[in-house]
C-alpha cells in the first residue's frame, strides 16, 4: 500500500490528533508572548523560550503538574500529527523537489516538537527539563570541530530564510488556505487574518533575529553568539527602543499562538 492510500484511513487519527496538538502549541506560544511582554512592561521576569513557558506552566500553585501533563500530551499529538504530514502527505505536497522540500519541514518540525513534549513530561514527572539554550548547545556542538562553521551558518541562512516566508505568508494570506473559514462570519473571517498575520511577523522576527545570530556564531566560529528564541527575544530588550520593540514581538507571539488555538479548530485535515 502505498503512502497515498494509507492516507485515506489515517485521516481519522491525523485529525483529532492536529486539533489537540494546534491547541497546546497555541498555548505554548501565549505564554512565550505573555511572559515577553510581561518583561517589556517592566513588570517582572525576563523573556524566555518555549521551555521556559513549559517551566511557568509548571509553577502554577497546586495545578502546575497538571498543566504540564495536558500540554505534554498536546504536543505528543502535534509531533504526530507533524510525521504524519512527512509520512502520508496528508497535505498532498507530493513527491518533486518542492513537494519533498516541505514535507522535510513537517518533519523537522516534530523532531523539534518531540523535544518539547519530553520536556513537559521530565518537567511534570518533577526532573528538571532543560534550562539551557538548545541552539547554544547545539551549535557549541558542531562547531568541536571549527572545519563544521559552515553548517552553522548555513542553518542560520536557513532560520533567516524561513523568516522571511512567514513575512510572505503574512503578506498573501497563504496561512488561510487550510483553514475552513466558510464556518465564520465576515466579521470572524477578518479577524482571524488579522490575528494570523500578526502572529507570523512576529514570528518572522524572531527567526530572523535566531538566523542573524547562527550566522555570525558560524563565521566567527563562536557557539557563545549563538541564540534560541529566549536569546533573540532577550537581545531584541537590548536593541533601540528595546522594550517597544521586545512588547510587539510579545503581543505578536500571543497572537501567534491564539491564531494555532483557532488553526485547531478550522483546519482542513487532507
Amino acid at each position: 500500500m502505498n503512502a497515498r492510500a494509507m492516507a485515506r484511513p489515517a485521516r481519522r487519527w491525523a485529525e483529532p490528533a492536529a486539533r489537540v496538538g494546534y491547541t497546546a502549541k497555541g498555548v505554548v506560544y501565549m505564554v512565550v508572548g505573555g511572559l515577553a511582554a510581561r518583561a517589556a512592561l517592566g513588570w517582572g521576569g525576563r523573556a524566555t523560550d518555549t521551555r521556559g513557558a513549559l517551566q511557568t506552566l509548571g509553577e502554577q500553585r497546586t495545578v502546575g503538574t497538571f498543566l504540564l501533563a495536558i500540554v505534554c500530551v498536546g504536543l505528543a499529538a502535534y509531533v504526530f500529527w507533524r510525521l504524519a504530514q512527512a509520512v502520508l502527505d496528508l497535505d498532498r505536497k507530493g513527491d518533486d523537489a518542492k513537494g519533498l522540500a516541505v514535507r522535510a519541514g513537517f518533519l523537522g518540525s516534530g523532531i523539534a516538537y518531540a523535544g518539547l513534549a519530553l520536556t513537559a513530561a521530565q518537567m511534570a514527572a518533577g526532573a528538571a527539563g532543560g534550562g539551557r539554550d538548545q541552539v547554544r548547545l547545539w551549535t557549541a556542538r558542531a562547531l568541536a570541530d571549527p572545519e563544521r562553521w559552515w553548517l552553522v551558518a548555513a542553518v542560520g541562512v536557513g532560520v533567516a530564510g524561513a523568516g522571511l516566508y512567514q513575512f510572505y505568508k503574512a503578506h498573501s494570506n497563504e496561512f488561510e488556505h487550510h483553514l475552513a473559514l466558510s464556518q465564520l462570519s465576515a466579521d470572524g473571517r477578518r479577524w482571524v487574518r488579522r490575528v494570523g498575520r500578526i502572529g507570523l511577523v512576529a514570528r518572522g522576527v524572531t527567526f530572523g533575529v535566531i538566523g542573524w545570530f547562527l550566522l555570525h556564531a558560524g563565521l566567527h566560529v563562536n557557539p557563545g553568539e549563538a541564540r534560541g528564541l529566549g536569546g533573540a527575544l532577550r537581545a531584541l530588550r537590548q536593541a533601540d527602543h528595546g522594550p517597544w520593540l521586545l512588547g510587539g514581538v510579545g503581543v505578536g507571539l500571543v497572537a501567534y499562538g491564539l491564531f494555532s488555538i483557532v488553526e485547531g479548530r478550522l483546519r482542513r485535515i487532507g
